[in-house]
């Protein structure tokens, strides 16, 4: 989830990549994470990750010396690539943990076997509403809302409200003023489509785009060209002279905005409409066939962990789904709580996503 060129060069890179993050450290057995063995075992715990995984050195190596682990992160491209590789590779897999597989396409990773069952110590403190799956395959790492965000001076510049929900996007009055990317081709897109079929429903979702593409409705092919080249609101779109005053990306992008901003903002330039969102929740698991299962068990404690959970929303810009775990206040003071966000569930999505997809390119791409 990204939304400033740092961001994106990591979200969206198409490279693939491995890093390891930092040296083994030695850690006091006392310090040891529950389950890890006093057996001889592999120093090395690998993580298969989309490519916007990020976290603080000196919170991993703090993981790594009371664990005895190094990690090696192995970036996959964005995280339908990800899921694909490892899918691909089931039964000789890359590594001991994935993560990055969110609730789009949480039921085709579950369906295609590639988790082992663990319950997560620590898991009693993430909410319960992200615990999608009972049998305990996946854990839930991170949530984030896909949103319409609006630039605010295009708007006081024109004494036009802007819109809040997606029933004003195909209002008269922000007819050309919208871009969104791609269902096809983007995760943003696709979760775009998803809040107006969790809105209206599988018998009216189709008649709410007819809508968005009679009232001049932009697509585009990814996150990066629809908010850093064509939104007039973001840092990147000013310098591109971007005309589009809405765009769909993240209710955390205005607090990047004013983190990376030069001058830094007192206030962020944009806004998000927050009757437009889909909620992501993203996921991680213990690959099935790990060659270090010790490791990537602990692996999975320390994701969900209260010292991760409270570095992450700086480093992936996402919120933590744990309980005890505090937001920074970047995101207190200039992000914005989506408190009843559209939502469908990993089994209708699995279901309907392709002809949904397709339906959607033939009625308002091609």
């Amino acid at each position: 989830m990204s939304t400033t060129k740092k961001i994106a060069g990591a979200a969206l890179a198409a490279a693939l990549g491995v890093t390891t993050l930092s040296a083994c450290g030695g850690g006091d057995a006392k310090d040891k994470p529950a389950g890890a063995s006093d057996a001889p075992k592999s120093k090395t715990v690998t993580l298969v990750s989309h490519d916007s995984f990020n976290v603080t050195e000196s919170v991993l190596k703090e993981f790594e010396q009371q664990s005895g682990y190094t990690v090696k992160v192995l970036k996959s491209g964005d995280a339908g690539a990800a899921l694909n590789q490892e899918i691909l590779t089931k039964g000789s897999p890359r590594g001991d943990v994935f993560f990055g597989v969110d609730n789009t396409l949480l039921s085709r990773a579950l369906d295609n076997g590639i988790f082992t069952p663990y319950e997560a110590k620590g898991l009693a403190e993430v909410k319960p509403e992200y615990v999608l799956d009972k049998e305990h395959r996946v854990t839930p790492i991170d949530s984030g809302d896909i949103c319409v965000n609006y630039d605010k001076a295009y708007f006081a510049d024109k004494k036009i409200a802007p819109p809040q929900t997606l029933d004003d996007l195909a209002k008269p009055e922000y007819k050309n003023l919208l871009v969104v990317e791609n269902a096809a081709t983007s995760s943003p897109g696709l979760g775009f489509v998803l809040a107006s079929v969790g809105k209206y429903g599988e018998d009216g979702w189709k008649d709410y785009w007819s809508k968005l593409k009679a009232n001049g409705v932009e697509v585009v092919d990814g996150w990066e060209q629809a908010y850093n080249e064509r939104f007039s609101g973001s840092a990147g779109g000013k310098k591109a002279k971007g005309d589009r005053p809405l765009v769909v990306s993240y209710a955390s992008s205005p607090p990047v905005e004013v983190l990376y901003g030069e001058p830094q903002p007192a206030e962020a330039p944009t806004g998000v409409a927050t009757g437009t969102c889909f909620r992501q929740i993203e996921f991680a698991g213990l690959v099935k066939g790990a060659k270090n299962e010790e490791g990537g068990k602990a692996l999975v404690d320390f994701l969900i962990s209260k010292k991760f959970q409270e570095d992450m929303p700086l480093q992936m810009f996402v919120n933590p789904v744990t309980k005890d775990a505090a937001l920074p206040e970047l995101f207190t003071k200039h992000g914005v709580v989506v408190e009843k966000p559209e939502n469908v569930t990993p089994e209708t999505i699995a279901k309907n996503r392709e002809q949904w997809v397709k339906a959607w390119t033939a009625l308002v791409v091609k």
